[in-house]
């Protein structure tokens, strides 16, 4: 406790310091005229930094960091600093209006990029999945505070308003900031307790999904409304149609351009961040339409962000890149300045302290009320819709967005922007430990734990983790095969998938050179690919049915190993190569499939089909053999085979041969099982019907025949590791499978 109260002492003399060194420099900027750099860099550095240590203090408590930001600016701003310290406060944060409009910038910007990471965060299948009680909790959860802070707004004297003949308009910004959820705030909390794949967390985060894009798209209209000198039902109406006209051509048209565009922008430029770029001006240009069709900008900046959360090719390392420019800068810089613009010295007057204390009062009554309506005529029980009122009481960031540009349009007081700010922070910090309490409460179902296993494992898996497939293959039955092989696996996670179309000696002798019948060739294989990316019948209503893959074909000349690398450098997580000409007479792999995977350092999965796979690639069945040994590979392996039985609604059997010689049976006994119990759980929980077998004291690849041809498998899964060499080379066992077995392989390569 001395060690973390002498650094506490520490940094608060590092910021008494910069403080009181910063402070001659910025008096002495006062005698020039105009904006200072010097002062807009102080303020910059001064809110990053309180920000960062007091949101990092909020951390540490169970509090979320934005409600640190926000405390950081009330600190700087007159309610702290300039009551203890008035002087200090004006020579940093003066009152010059050319000096506050830098600041100010930043903060219109930062409005626009937080709700780009708003929408990017709004998962819209969460929502459909989570079904009526999401919807009905939030309807319920806007209605009841809407209308509660409308009538407050009605009830309100004339010195609490900007402009009382406007008073239909603050009355609409009183309900509308008392009626939206922090989503943020939600998902921080949910995803700190571990319920964000429960069944209620799920309800309560899709419930503050939808408050939120109900919420901005409210918001929108009446910050229309607020543009105009009057209000009348033909104003009104343009802005709602202007509204709705523009989210049906954003989910349209606009979800298809926005895909083009980023896709376009990562496959094709070369520089850093181009991507990044892609998505700034996106943002930009969508909430530029917004202000011309007269709603407010925000819009168009949160409806950019759930299109370029919904890109296929999004991946997360630019997710994350983006995330943490707009977390590290924009975030505290603007709450911060929102903190700075209110005044809580104004709640020393008794009335305006009653009326903030009723206003918290309304808002949580409100939103506690109706959530927990809409829950219970949802059908949730009495502790799931408990959770679900408490959960949608945080406001935070949301509140503080609304507040901000009502106070720059003229629709709120500062005084009743001080209150929303004091209300958002007061339900932000009560609404932790309320969720914590209410959550603890709820038992946790079967179904549910058995979901939640899955996504554990699923979590740590190969597959679900894998984002873009490559898949390259020529016009033979084994590519055909590799099509098929390629959806399935696609289709598991709904990966966007490049197809290569390599043209091959015998289409050229054949008079087939043309680009037209090649890309006919290659449109077949995307044809087979989408068509086996089709999941198989679910148990579950609830889960999605159809699967939209984004595929993509190119067509190249025989054997191109540079477009390989060409678009290996675009971003993919696995290459799958079928190709007529897989092995040598030597039962070595072909130079042409070694010269294709030789430009690509990432997983690579290798088909070779024989038999009735050869004969008929498309219908012909499966039935899957996969040895497995405890490593990596063959885990990868196990998840691929697993993958493709449930796509093709079979069975499959795992083989575990133990060639070491020990005298502890016992212990190795221990260990197969180990092995063999790891992969049976696995397909328990996407209920795949699955077979074990052990061969000790043979060698691998005979025990891996003897059972494909005892139980009849017609497709080996066998998980390997590239070596070093020129040839592509997968170790001896992998060798005499080439050269040995009649059943169709697939070699999933790390």
């Amino acid at each position: 406790m001395s060690i973390l109260r002498s650094r506490n002492m520490s940094v608060l003399l590092v910021l008494l310091f910069l403080l009181c060194g910063s402070t001659p420099l910025l008096a002495a900027n006062e005698t020039h005229h105009g904006p200072s750099e010097l002062v807009f860099v102080a303020q910059l550095m001064l809110l990053l930094l309180v920000g960062r240590l007091i949101g990092e203090a909020m951390l540490r408590i169970g509090q979320p960091a934005v409600t640190g930001q926000l405390i950081a600016g009330l600190v700087l701003g007159p309610s702290v600093l300039g009551l203890i310290w008035p002087e200090a406060q004006h020579f940093i944060f003066p009152a010059d209006k050319d000096q506050k409009a830098m600041l100010d910038a930043i903060s219109q910007f930062g409005i626009l990029v937080l709700l780009l990471l708003t929408g990017m965060e709004t998962d819209l299948k969460l929502v459909r999945e989570s079904g009526k009680a999401s919807i009905a909790a939030s309807l319920a959860g806007i209605i009841l505070p809407f209308l509660c802070g409308v009538a407050l707004g009605e009830f309100l004297p004339d010195s609490m308003l900007p402009d009382p003949s406007k008073r239909l308009i603050t009355s609409l910004f009183l309900g509308t900031a008392l009626s939206i959820a922090s989503v943020k705030i939600v998902a921080t909390i949910i995803r700190e307790m571990n319920f964000m794949r429960r069944t209620v967390g799920q309800v309560i985060l899709a419930s503050a999904i939808i408050d939120d894009t109900v919420g901005w798209m409210i918001t929108a209209v009446i910050f229309g409304l607020a543009l105009q000198d009057h209000l009348d039902a033909l104003t009104l109406a343009k802005s709602i149609i202007g509204t709705l006209v523009f989210m049906a051509a954003s989910l349209t048209i606009g979800r298809r351009l926005v895909f083009f565009i980023i896709r376009w922008v990562n496959d094709n430029f070369v520089s850093d961040f181009a991507v990044i770029t892609a998505i700034l001006l996106i943002m930009g240009i969508m909430a530029m339409i917004t202000d011309l069709i007269g709603v407010h900008t925000v819009l168009g900046a949160f409806v950019a962000g759930i299109l370029i959360g919904e890109s296929p090719i999004l991946t997360r390392h630019i997710e994350e890149e983006l995330r943490g420019l707009i977390t590290a800068f924009f975030m505290p810089v603007f709450f911060g300045t929102a903190g700075l613009t209110a005044n809580l010295t104004i709640l020393q007057n008794m009335d305006l302290l009653l009326l903030t204390i009723g206003l918290i009062a309304i808002a949580s009554f409100g939103k506690f009320g109706g959530a927990f309506i809409g829950g219970k005529l949802a059908g949730l029980t009495q502790r799931e819709s408990l959770a679900l009122g408490c959960g949608m009481n945080a406001r935070g960031s949301t509140e503080v967005i609304v507040a901000t540009i009502g106070l720059s349009m003229g629709a709120l007081s500062q005084n009743l922007y001080t209150m929303i700010v004091t209300m958002a922070v007061a339900t932000t910090m009560a609404m932790p430990p309320t969720l914590r309490w209410a959550l603890n409460r709820l038992p946790l179902r079967k179904e549910e734990k058995q979901r939640l296993e899955r996504e554990e494992m699923e979590a740590r898996g190969f597959l679900p983790n894998l984002e873009r497939l490559l898949l390259a293959v020529d016009e033979s039955n084994n590519a055909k095969f590799a099509s098929r092989i390629a959806g399935m696996v696609a289709g598991n996670n709904a990966m966007p998938t490049t197809i290569i179309h390599i043209k091959t000696n015998k289409s050229k002798k054949a008079g087939r050179t043309s680009d037209e019948k090649e890309k006919e060739k290659a449109l077949e294989a995307a044809e087979t690919v989408k068509a086996f990316a089709e999941p198989p019948e679910r148990e579950k209503p609830d889960e999605n049915e159809n699967v939209k893959l984004d595929v993509t074909t190119i067509v190249a000349n025989s054997p191109r190993q540079d477009k390989i690398a060409e678009e290996a450098e675009k971003g993919y997580d696995l290459l799958i190569i079928g190709l007529a000409k897989t092995v040598t007479h030597r039962n070595e792999f072909h130079e042409d499939l070694t010269k294709l995977a030789s430009e690509f350092a990432g997983p690579l999965a290798v088909v070779d089909a024989r038999q009735t796979h050869r004969d008929d690639p498309l219908k012909s069945k499966l039935s899957i053999l996969v040895p497995v040994n405890g490593t990596e590979p063959s885990r990868r392996a196990a998840e691929t085979a697993i993958a493709l039985a449930r796509a093709s609604k079979t069975s499959l059997t795992a083989l575990h041969v133990a060639t070491r010689a020990t005298k502890d049976k016992k212990r190795s006994r221990k260990y197969d099982e180990a092995i063999l119990k790891d992969i049976v759980k696995l397909a328990d929980t996407y209920q795949i019907e699955i077979h074990t077998a052990v061969r000790n004291n043979v060698e691998p690849d005979e025990a891996i025949l003897k059972e494909a041809a005892r139980r009849k498998h017609n497709f080996i899964v066998m998980g390997v590791a590239r070596r070093p060499g020129d040839k592509l080379f997968f170790g001896d066992t992998a060798a005499a499978i080439l050269e040995k077995a009649e059943s169709s392989i697939l070699f999933v390569a790390t």
